[in-house]
């Protein structure tokens, strides 16, 4: 699914707070504009993650690896909705127990997200939307690893796995 640059995204503060809105288009064009997404990785029971790797028509990071969920929020949406609403889209997934980890600001040269982070646990039949993903498979922590810095994985992904890892290794 290519950018759509007229969907409306609420703008937020550095606490997540809703404090206006802002078309899509106008939140990825520089303005570096705080706005919410989600994202969200799935863990099988073997403890790998399931990685998608971004189209090729995306906007921002086409071609590489990415977080097994992520989108943004639209204005007037609860978070774990969007969450939901994404995990279908791009993986078709709807039987899910989403955990909240933590949230966190992140700056790129195009744009500035207050990122919503959550896991879950599934080892159900993933069926991706291949208009929103290219492709997708479980990856091992050291696969992950062996591929961090090679301009293989998103860098927010890179710097994001890094704290999710840690969280849930002090949080056993």
């Amino acid at each position: 699914m290519e950018d759509n640059g007229n969907e409306l995204l609420p703008v937020v503060d550095e606490s997540g707070k809703t404090i206006g809105k802002i078309s899509r288009s106008k939140a990825h064009n520089g303005t570096k504009t705080l706005h919410p997404v989600v994202h969200l990785h799935v863990f099988n029971t073997a403890g790998d993650i399931y990685l998608q790797k971004r189209s090729e028509n995306k906007l921002i990071q086409p071609g590489k690896w990415d977080t097994s969920v992520g989108g943004h929020i639209s204005y007037n949406e609860s978070i774990l909705d969007a969450l939901r609403r994404e995990a279908y889209e791009e993986l078709g997934i709807t039987d899910f127990s989403p955990v909240f980890l933590y949230s966190y600001l992140f700056e790129s040269d195009r744009e500035y997200e207050y990122i919503n982070v959550f896991y879950t646990i599934y080892d159900g039949i993933i069926t991706p939307d291949y208009a929103e993903v290219s492709e997708g498979k479980y990856w091992s922590i050291d696969d992950i690893k062996t591929n961090t810095g090679k301009d293989i994985l998103t860098p927010n992904f890179e710097k994001e796995i890094t704290g999710v890892i840690e969280f849930l290794s002090s949080n056993k």
